[in-house]
């Protein structure tokens, strides 16, 4: 091993698929600051590489694989390598089997033991911790430390339903949320270090409850009444977890963006039974009824997968249905891909890859249309933008509108700001817009 003569000085963290991963890759950085270490530019400048992978993605394990060989370097030597997340999860022992070069394995329920296991590695010893414990992880994490105006608050981690297509459930272990206090804690420091946007964040993040006759609309009540908070927002949802009090927080809580991420990924009954999603297109339709009637400024967001083992052609017709009858503001669609272990994997039907192909093209182009459709819609609107980062022009800021629309603008105001602007044009991924006036906050 490359690193045994000495400790890693500086690392680096390569977030791949969610935002919980993009939340758990930052809480990594943050454990191995605490330890003294310093974050370098990319793996090239790395004493130690951690790769955080997602396991959502086709051939997710076989893209690891190539993402650790690329790590040697021109004079033969490497970083200290751990493999984290998801595809760790999955794949344990195995990923040192097929890759000698990786140090450390850990999951995404583990890594807060990151720093022990780096101090194992560092002795030439092969760490791997995939357990899932049943202490929460978070009581270990270090203090969060300064950051932007947008902030990522896990709440929620692991999944009940067994969607027989996904590994969530092998990956992240049973739904659990985390307590009351500790959430709120949090968000009031990331508050105090300049947040001014929190996402809750959770595989099934609307099943958030804890036991005591509070449910997720509680939370985010709480939250509402929090000085200096300006915007809720959360994902990602499950269907059946729509609670009355939920969508009547649309309507209530100023705070809470008007914009819901709720995957319904088929628009057909016999699909949606064979992907164990346990609601069906018209109980589905229902919630969006009421979600609007509730807030009817509220952008729409869903996944979709095509080509499920099984599906005819006439089953993703319906596909193409409910989509032109929710009429979404963007959306996910992807190919349906077997993972091993899943249920779906074993299933016959599976469905030949051109005519895949051909299901997801139909449905992004009618996606794509919708969300240009949507885009165009709020030109000559005026609306506040939270600004998030430098454009590539100078003088150039983009921010996120209400409907979690990226607007482009030319500005004196500070990253950070939130600021009344009017929408000038659109395009299909992005809004320009002209500052109106300086908030007072």
């Amino acid at each position: 091993m490359s690193m045994n003569d000495r400790t890693p000085k500086t690392f680096h963290v390569k977030s791949f698929g969610c935002q919980m991963n993009v939340y758990d890759g930052a809480r990594m950085a943050e454990l191995l600051e605490a330890e003294g270490m310093t974050a370098a530019e990319g793996g090239a400048e790395a004493d130690l590489v951690v790769l955080n992978t997602c396991h959502i993605r086709e051939k997710a394990a076989e893209k690891v694989y190539s993402d650790i060989g690329r790590l040697r370097r021109e004079d033969g030597s490497r970083p200290m390598i751990a493999v984290a997340g998801c595809v760790a999860q999955a794949e344990g022992a195995e990923i040192p089997r097929r890759a000698p070069s990786v140090d450390i394995v850990v999951g995404p329920q583990a890594y807060h033991r990151l720093p022990e296991m780096v101090a194992k590695a560092k002795k030439g010893e092969r760490a791997l911790d995939t357990d899932m414990p049943l202490e929460s992880k978070f009581g270990a994490l270090p203090a969060r430390r300064k950051q932007g105006p947008t902030a990522f608050l896990t709440v929620q981690e692991g999944c009940d339903k067994f969607c027989t297509y996904c590994v969530v459930p092998y990956t992240r272990g049973a739904e659990v949320s985390r307590p009351w206090n500790a959430i709120l804690d949090e968000a009031k420091t990331l508050i105090d270090r300049g947040a001014r946007e929190i996402t809750l964040l959770g595989q099934n993040v609307n099943a958030w409850n804890e036991g005591e006759g509070r449910g997720f609309h509680d939370l985010i009540a709480a939250l509402d009444r929090l000085p200096g908070l300006e915007r809720i927002r959360y994902t990602t949802s499950h269907p059946n977890d729509m609670t009355e009090g939920l969508i009547r927080a649309h309507a209530e809580v100023e705070k809470l963006m008007p914009f819901l991420h709720l995957p319904v990924q088929s628009g057909n009954d016999r699909v949606l039974k064979a992907m164990n999603r346990s609601h069906t297109t018209d109980s589905y339709l229902r919630i969006i009824e009421r979600v609007r009637a509730a807030r009817p400024d509220i952008a729409l967001s869903g996944d979709f997968i095509v080509g499920f083992p099984g599906e005819s052609d006439a089953e993703f017709e319906d596909t193409l249905r409910i989509v032109t009858a929710v009429n979404y503001a963007q959306a996910y669609s992807f190919k349906y891909s077997p993972r091993p272990g899943t249920p779906a994997a074993e299933m016959e039907g599976q469905v030949q890859a051109e005519v895949m192909d051909e299901r997801l093209q139909r449905l992004q182009a009618l996606l794509n249309q919708q969300q240009l459709a949507f885009n165009q819609a709020t030109v000559g609107r005026r609306t506040s933008v939270l600004l998030e980062r430098n454009g590539k022009k100078s003088g150039q800021l983009i921010g996120k509108s209400p409907w979690l629309q990226s607007v482009h603008l030319e500005t004196n105001a500070a990253i950070g700001d939130l600021i009344e602007v009017e929408i000038l044009s659109a395009g299909p991924n992005s809004l320009a817009g002209a500052q109106l006036m300086r908030n007072a906050a």
